[in-house]
């Protein structure tokens, strides 16, 4: 196997439905500037919460993608 070279950023997405659509939101809104994306890996859990109700399921990821050779 090649030596390879990856860089982790993070990433938070958003959802009034599920945490599983705000990371599924956070990962297809990034694959479209970053290719190559490799792991995802959930590191946070929360919510925003207005008037007693749960408004919004926050997910916040750390994401991999491989640096290319040029």
């Amino acid at each position: 196997m090649a030596e390879s070279v990856y860089r982790v950023t993070e990433l938070v997405g958003t959802s009034a439905e599920s945490w599983e659509k705000a990371a599924q939101l956070a990962i297809e809104t990034a694959s479209s500037s970053l290719r190559d994306l490799r792991v995802a890996e959930v590191v946070k859990l929360d919510m925003t919460v207005e008037n007693g109700k749960v408004t919004r399921f926050r997910t916040r990821l750390n994401v991999s993608f491989k640096y290319e050779n040029e």
